[in-house]
Order: structure tokens, then sequence, then C-alpha cells
């Protein structure tokens, strides 16, 4: 009876200890898709994103620099999903609102970095009028109805969900502080964009860019030192 007993409670917690392994396990990895979309953000599109004019469409650089942005997009929904879960007690109810904006936001970003790289370049050469049309919705010189009212709603669930879950994790104080800062911060100042020169607007990617690799520089380092 006794033996029998405590094979089940040796089994129950052989089972409890492979569940937080595997946990463990996967937040690691999720820390290691936020650095990777980091850096992406920062470089391809803070440094090598064209300008979003018809011309740039059509070249190899464009069709990179965009589907390098799409697999970004779903690297950040279940990279920041990791970061949250590292957190979520800590993080509270500021932490669950900003998470949930901020992959929202990816995820509608991710359906525009898609278009751009499968069907703009194909509008370019048979429809250019169309085509500027699209670009256009980006830059608010056309407005197309829905499209230009879609990507209006992503920019401010990328600003607010950027803050929100910034402050989250500053106040949670288990990912890096100042890395923390360095998003919500970076998130704020995004509109910026709209008063730089056309081909330095990506630019203001880069401080977000860096602030979530170095997040997920920090998630994936801390869990592997526990593994």
């Amino acid at each position: 009876m006794n033996a029998n007993r405590n094979t089940a409670v040796i089994k129950g917690n052989n089972q409890e200890s492979n569940m937080k392994i595997k946990t463990s396990s996967l937040i690691r990895w999720a820390g290691l898709l936020v650095m990777v979309a980091g850096i992406i953000y920062a470089v391809a599109i803070g440094m090598f994103h064209q300008a979003n004019i018809l011309s740039s469409v059509t070249t190899t650089q464009w069709v990179i620099v965009h589907a390098l942005a799409t697999a970004m997009c779903f690297f950040f929904v279940l990279g920041i999903t990791g970061l949250y879960a590292r957190q979520v007690k800590e993080a509270g109810w500021l932490g669950l609102a900003g998470y949930l904006l901020y992959c929202l936001s990816w995820m509608l970003t991710a359906l525009f970095t898609f278009a751009e790289v499968t069907i703009l370049p194909l509008l370019a050469t048979e429809a250019p009028t169309l085509a500027e049309g699209f670009i256009g919705s980006f830059t608010g010189e056309t407005n197309l109805g829905v499209l230009a009212n879609v990507w209006s709603l992503t920019g401010s669930l990328y600003i607010l969900g950027g803050l929100l879950f910034g402050i989250a994790t500053f106040r949670a104080g288990i990912m890096p502080r100042l890395a923390a800062v360095l998003l919500a911060v970076g998130s704020v100042l995004s509109p910026v964009a709209s008063l730089l020169p056309p081909e330095h607007e990506p630019k203001v990617a880069i401080p977000v860019g860096i602030a979530l690799a170095w997040l997920g520089y920090a998630l994936w380092s801390e869990r592997r030192k526990q593994v």
C-alpha cells in the first residue's frame, strides 16, 4: 500500500519536474526568437529598408527585406509570448494589456509585409497606379479606405503596446530595466519617422529592435544558465 503510494508520488514529482524543464526550455527558445527578430528589425528594417516609392518595389533588396520582415513578425509574436510568460505574475494587468496589444500589432504587420513581398511587386508592373495607392496608404498620401485605416490601427497598437509592455517589464524588474525603458521610449517616438526624409524613416525602428534583441538575449541567457 505504502509502496504504491510512494511510487505514485515519485511519478507525480517526475512529471512535474519534466513539465518545468519543458516550460523552461520553451521560454529559453522564445528568448532566442525575440533576439533574432530584434536584430532583423534593427538591421534589415532600420538600415536596409528602402523608401516607400514605386521604384523600390521591384528590386531584390525590397523582396529580401520584406521576406525577413514577415518572418520577424511571427518570431516576435512567439518570442514576446515567452517574455510575458517569464514575468506574468510580476507584470500584472498592465503587462497583459501591453502583451495583447503588441502581439496584435505584429500580427497585423505580418499581413502587410506578406502583401509587400508577394503582391506588391506584381502590382508594380501590372497595375502601377494601384501599387502607388497601396504604398501611399503607409505615408498618408492616399487613402484606400479600410487598408489605410487598418494600417493606422496597426501603428496605434504598436505604440501603445510597446509603451505598456515596456513599462510593465520595467516594473516587474526581472528583465533588464534599461532595455524596457528603451522599448517604451522607442515605441512612443516612432511617429517621429513622419518628420524625417523618406530614406531615413525606417531608422526609427533601430532603438526598438535593439531593446527587443536585448530582452530576448537576457531571457535566453538566463534560461540557458538555469537549464
